[in-house]
């Protein structure tokens, strides 16, 4: 790879990471608790179809959701490194799913956030903030509800910030 793509990667990254933390931060001044709770609809998670388009979104996103987390979240230590894990792993997955498409659509990679968070998420809660010892009917209510925002996330804004990229043919401008 040589510097310029470096570079190329480092600033699309970045660009990417921001987006993210400005779009997580502009939601919850305007709806308070809609990022943040266990059912949420966090519209930056939209930006994760990005890591269809280069892999210089997987880092980008983690850091952006580590930062969103840590500043405007109140977010445990914990919760900023579990969070940046769940979408690191959806993240790459889906950068790896890019060419699974289904009338067009990349289903399968659309999935893995809420895969990812809907596990690591949904434990985290049920360990460390739900008291009493491990339920798992209570696991499954705790990540399913985080797994719903994600679905409707991705599968309503992620999929129009999909198209518009597809139909305007802005991809190479994000290579």
């Amino acid at each position: 790879m040589n510097i310029n793509k470096k570079n190329h990667n480092l600033a699309t990254g970045a660009i990417i990471a921001a987006l993210y933390v400005s779009l997580t931060y502009a939601q919850e001044m305007l709806f308070p608790g809609t990022a943040s709770a266990a059912v949420q609809f966090r519209v930056s998670e939209s930006l994760t179809v990005l890591a269809l388009f280069t892999p210089a979104a997987i880092p980008g996103l983690t850091v952006g959701c580590a930062i969103a987390n840590l500043l405007f979240m109140g977010a445990l230590p914990l919760d900023v490194v579990l969070g940046s894990l769940a979408t690191f792993l959806a993240a790459f997955c889906m950068y790896r799913l890019r060419n699974a498409l289904l009338g067009g659509i990349p289903f399968a990679a659309l999935v893995m956030p809420a895969i990812f968070n809907g596990v690591i998420i949904g434990l985290e809660i049920e360990i460390f903030f739900i008291e009493g010892s491990f339920n798992f009917m209570s696991f499954l209510l705790q990540g399913g509800c985080v797994a719903l925002g994600e679905l409707g996330v991705c599968f309503t804004l992620g999929v129009l910030l999909f198209k518009v990229i597809k139909n305007k043919k802005l991809e190479k401008y994000i290579k």
